[in-house]
């Protein structure tokens, strides 16, 4: 397993060993063990599955109390896969990184508590699934607009139809939130 830190502090890359034969392969996304060795000492409470046509945008999420770090993984087809830093006081609050995670090169991302998330779907369908170290709680669960121009998400989006939820298409401003914190700038 390769880990590959991104700009973003805890924001993680995880290559997994993928063993090929005539067959197919076989990989293992998830390992308590492998991952401690690495010192990733996340523990796992929920697995969640979504599936989603083509120029479907999610996002950008995040549970208020107690937060969720999540480990995202595409297993059909391919998403541009988003994280904004919402921690107050960190040195990264308010940046973003996107990658492409797709079912073929099998990238992983661990997402650390303090971030939001989210996804636009590149491919005909595409299939996420993700651990959550915190099980959902409506209550708690809230979101920032995912075309906030405070935030500039570089979204690969030309020329999608993009089919958005009416929950997200009401999502606060990246402003709000931070008014929301006390957070002047």
């Amino acid at each position: 397993m390769e880990v590959t830190p991104t700009p973003l502090d805890g924001l993680l890359l995880i290559r997994p060993r993928v063993f090929r034969d005539g067959r197919g392969w076989f990989t293992e996304s998830w390992n308590r063990e492998t991952f401690a060795s690495r010192g990733i000492h996340e523990t796992f409470a929920q697995d969640n599955h979504s599936r989603s046509v083509k120029g479907t945008l999610r996002g950008l999420h995040f549970q208020s109390h107690p937060g969720q770090a999540k480990l995202i993984r595409c297993t059909l087809g391919e998403v541009w896969d988003v994280a904004v830093d919402i921690r107050p006081g960190s040195p990264t609050f308010g940046r973003h990184y996107g990658t492409r995670l797709s079912s073929n090169d099998h990238l992983e991302i661990l997402i650390p508590i303090g971030f939001a998330h989210g996804f636009v779907v590149l491919s005909d369908w595409a299939e996420v699934q993700y651990k959550c170290s915190n099980v959902y709680n409506a209550a708690t669960e809230t979101g920032i607009a995912w075309d906030d121009p405070d935030l500039s998400v570089p979204w690969p989006i030309s020329g999608l139809d993009l089919t958005i939820s009416d929950r997200d298409k009401k999502n606060q401003s990246f402003r709000d939130y931070r008014e929301k914190l006390g957070i002047k700038n």
